[in-house]
């Protein structure tokens, strides 16, 4: 496994992938990163990806984006591309407490009825459905949809190899509408982003989870966790 740290020439790309990489767009970014991985057979998916935008000395938003992207293989050097990689080995054991970072799409299957098949539901959406319209910006709508998220991540978190010791922060909810060049429906789906702490149960479960992924939505910047140690 590899991670790498990427930054794209600006100049280099044309004027709606500009506007679209600056807005966050993750169908543009995800085409633009796939030239790093040029050999990859057709069907696969070797890498995930994280944007961000950078910061000055001051805290502030440069302005510059910035991926993050995880791969099964190093990144081919490309013109236009500042590539930093080093290889992934996370010394993981059981019971290690490391903080986490995470922007996940938190979907749930929802059955409608017998005869037709079940979809896909934003489980934000679905918690903030009782509440009546005008009370869908009170502080109890806001308190239940995150509440959802956080259940979200902690019903799975064992099938990665983790427990939350304690409840993770939750922000930075968006919905996105990304329409494909080639027309039709626009691609919808909603990301969250989850920040906090974790215990390993399940080494080998934790580092797969790494690499590939939690959640939907991957091949639009959703699914790749980031870990740090934390001082003991």
């Amino acid at each position: 496994m590899y991670l790498s740290s990427v930054r794209l020439d600006l100049n280099r790309l044309t004027r709606s992938e500009l506007f679209d990489v600056l807005e966050g767009g993750a169908y543009t970014a995800h085409q633009l990163l796939w030239r790093l991985f040029p050999e990859t057979p057709q069907g696969e998916r070797p890498f995930i990806f994280r944007q961000e935008m950078e910061e000055d000395a001051s805290g502030q938003s440069a302005g510059l984006p910035r991926f993050y992207v995880a791969s099964d293989r190093p990144p081919e050097p490309v013109e236009g591309f500042d590539v930093q990689c080093k290889p992934l080995k996370p010394q993981l054991a059981q019971g290690d407490r490391l903080a986490f970072r995470l922007r996940a799409n938190p979907t749930v299957a929802k059955y409608v009825g017998h005869g037709s098949r079940s979809h896909r539901a934003d489980v934000l959406m679905d918690a903030r459905k009782p509440f009546p319209k005008g009370e869908r910006t009170s502080l109890a709508c806001v308190e239940a949809m995150e509440a959802a998220a956080r259940n979200w991540l902690q019903a799975r978190a064992e099938g990665f190899g983790f427990t939350l010791p304690v409840a993770p922060e939750v922000g930075a909810y968006r919905q996105h509408a990304l329409s494909k060049k080639e027309g039709g429906e626009p691609i919808r789906y909603s990301s969250v982003d989850y920040e906090g702490l974790l215990e390993v149960t399940e080494p080998e479960r934790l580092n797969r989870a790494l690499q590939e992924g939690i959640g939907r939505a991957k091949a639009f910047g959703c699914g790749l966790m980031l870990l740090r140690r934390v001082p003991e």
